[in-house]
């Protein structure tokens, strides 16, 4: 028997719709409870109310695509044949309407009590209030004026580490590029006194064979000298005799 396609499965239809509603249900869901346990205040902070709208527009959805989707088996049970399916996968896709439906109702249960909570707690603050001060608005503007400064303290306090931060990544760079100059300064230095010792030693070099070229040029004219009174004195030797 041929299986059912997704134009004649009515709960194939609604299948897809409410596992996109159960994925976005779910990170509301936990953000709602983290922004609950983060909230210390007797009184209901915007981030709390905000939180708590969403989560709860957002499980009337999935409620009302669960009641499609539980409307969608009733019919496929009426005549499962009809849709190509047989008992088996009918079973399968009641108990994941009911594990959907059981996620759905501790999590409505866990909103429901977090606001009872809240709302026992408001009570009892605004029964102090009017006792004592009188005035519960005025409590809910100071709380609200208080965690706006303390907000504003923080972001204060964020961009002030970001320039700290920009300030010393700067320095960081700068000695990064004075490293590299006076690496490359050093190695400009060492190529220079290399080029000097070596020229040092060619100036040696020449003096020494301009000494010796001296030395053997004074001793050549010396005996020249020898050699010319020598013979100027047999010549005037040989005048005398002759004369």
């Amino acid at each position: 028997m041929m299986s059912a396609t997704n134009e004649d499965d009515p709960f194939l239809q609604v299948q897809a719709d409410v596992h996109h509603q159960l994925s976005l249900t779910r990170p509301l869901f936990t953000s709602y409870l983290r922004i609950h346990s983060l909230t210390k205040s007797p009184h209901l902070t915007p981030e709390l109310l905000s939180a708590r709208s969403d989560l709860t527009t957002s499980l009337s959805l999935l409620t009302d695509d669960l009641q499609d989707l539980r409307d969608s088996i009733s019919a496929i049970q009426a005549d499962p044949y009809k849709y190509g399916l047989q008992i088996e996968e009918v079973s399968r896709r009641v108990r994941m309407i009911e594990e959907i439906g059981g996620e759905v109702d501790d999590m409505r249960e866990e909103l429901e009590k977090t606001m009872g909570a809240a709302s026992n707690s408001g009570a009892g603050g605004n029964a102090y209030n009017d006792e004592n001060t009188g005035s519960p608005l005025d409590d809910d503007y100071a709380a609200e004026f208080e965690h706006q400064q303390q907000m504003q303290m923080l972001k204060q306090q964020d961009e002030q580490l970001d320039s700290v931060f920009h300030t010393v990544g700067n320095l960081r760079q700068q000695a990064d590029d004075m490293g590299r100059e006076l690496e490359e300064q050093t190695g400009m230095l060492q190529e220079v006194e290399t080029v000097t010792d070596r020229v040092s030693g060619r100036l040696q070099g020449g003096m020494k064979r301009m000494n010796k070229l001296v030395k053997e040029n004074e001793d050549g004219l010396s005996s020249c000298c020898i050699g010319v009174l020598i013979f100027v004195l047999i010549l005037l030797l040989v005048l005398v005799l002759i004369l």
